[in-house]
């Protein structure tokens, strides 16, 4: 069921609206990290004295563009770890187009989906991007214990997220958010394998723009296939 709904999600890659939506989040997620390091930046400028004091050396200027070089380094860091999981989120934003462009090639049978409302598309959205920016960003500290372990939590930790929310911002297009947890909770296992098959190839530089696109397309018709099967 996940080989089949992945390739032929992969079929599609080539659309007009896929290709739309990861430019729009990759665009975003860039704009957010952007605005994170100008605010942090300015803060360094702020509290960073004009000079230190230094044993027989004595008084040292230039702290700040010392703080603000190093806090370059630091930040491109951390966007290596940030970038794809934030344009994960912002994919949210535009599910609608993905969802609909699979529907519209793979199941033009069914009726028109009910579409989020903004407020409720923009809440799920801002929830999901704090979610997968709190959990990234713990995940930092907890890598250095896990040495040769790095790459199996971050799969699991964005395979969760992926497989969790996904599924239920395609999922409750079409049924109750009651039902759709339901649903979420019967198929638990295989939105996890999902997910994770998802996240692993986050690690591969250019391709990882593009698997959150994969993902919405993929739990689409994992969602339509599980509803043909009854489960």
């Amino acid at each position: 069921m996940i080989l089949t709904a992945f390739t032929r999600a992969l079929g599609q890659l080539g659309d007009r609206r896929f290709r739309r939506v990861v430019l729009l989040g990759v665009l975003l997620a860039l704009a957010l990290l952007f605005a994170i390091y100008a605010v942090f930046l300015q803060a360094i400028w702020w509290l960073s004295p004009d000079s230190v004091e230094l044993p027989v050396i004595g008084p040292v200027s230039g702290v700040e563009t010392l703080l603000g070089w190093a806090s370059l380094f630091l930040m491109i860091g951390f966007s290596v770890f940030l970038m794809v999981p934030v344009a994960s989120a912002f994919t949210g934003f535009f599910l609608e187009d993905v969802a609909d462009a699979v529907e519209d090639r793979h199941y033009p049978a069914l009726p028109p989906a009910t579409p989020l409302s903004l407020v409720e598309g923009l809440r799920l959205s801002v929830n999901f991007l704090g979610l997968v920016i709190a959990l990234n960003v713990g995940a930092l500290f907890l890598y250095p214990f896990v040495g040769p372990g790095i790459p199996l939590v971050f799969w699991l930790l964005n395979g969760f997220l992926l497989g969790r929310e996904y599924f239920t911002l395609v999922a409750q297009r079409r049924l109750p958010l009651t039902e759709v947890k339901a649903m979420r909770r019967r198929n638990r296992g295989t939105l996890l394998l999902a997910g994770t098959l998802m996240a692993a190839p986050l690690s591969i530089p250019i391709l990882n723009l593009v698997i959150p696109v994969l993902g919405v397309a993929t739990f689409t018709h994992l969602f339509h296939q599980m509803a043909a099967a009854g489960r």
